[in-house]
């Protein structure tokens, strides 16, 4: 670790932002192995490199930027050299979704996230799970503001179809507001 970088100050960085990086990170790898393996690669590239970031209060943007470069390279290298396709497994991922009343079910919208087209999850994920703006989400992918818009859209119609669904998907937690992405397209 950077001597610059305080001990407190890194385990106070893990304690505030681990569960939503580990929860992005789950949300593009698929796995907890994987998810926890990124997590992990992240914070110990903040260890590493985070004394270079002159605003602090960007931490959280550099953290989930870090993440999911360190991802896109994992899957670079992945692609490289293969070991098993998602296909191989079909078979053994539920395939058929109950019912939605209004509320779907957390886990079915996981998984279902996990078999959208992987230009869309991070942005749908970082939208839905993470509750960034679409602002954050373009900084932290690095993508125009309006290509993140249709990212989003075109991954809610992709989970829409996954699900079964007609009407809008609703957030993971049930709250009757006036938000507006309850009726997200």
């Amino acid at each position: 670790m950077d001597p610059t970088v305080s001990a407190e100050h890194f385990a106070s960085l893990v304690d505030q932002h681990y569960q939503a990086l580990y929860r992005f990170a789950f949300s593009l790898a698929r796995t907890e192995a994987d998810a926890s393996d990124l997590t992990q690669q992240t914070f110990y590239l903040w260890a590493i490199k985070g004394h270079q970031l002159r605003d602090r209060s960007r931490a959280k943007a550099w953290l989930f930027t870090t993440l999911h470069r360190v991802f896109l390279g994992t899957r670079h290298r992945q692609q490289q050299f293969p070991q098993h396709s998602l296909e191989e497994f079909l078979d053994e991922i539920p395939g058929n979704v109950p019912d939605v009343a209004n509320v779907l079910d957390s886990v079915q919208v996981v998984s279902a996230l996990a078999r959208v087209h992987p230009v869309y999850q991070a942005a749908v994920a970082l939208y839905y799970l993470e509750e960034f703006s679409c602002q954050e989400i373009a900084e932290v992918l690095e993508v125009p503001l309006g290509t993140i818009k249709s990212r989003i859209s075109r991954g809610i119609g992709q989970l829409r179809h996954l699900l079964g669904v007609a009407e809008p998907i609703r957030p993971l937690e049930p709250a009757e507001t006036s938000d507006p992405r309850l009726t997200a397209a």
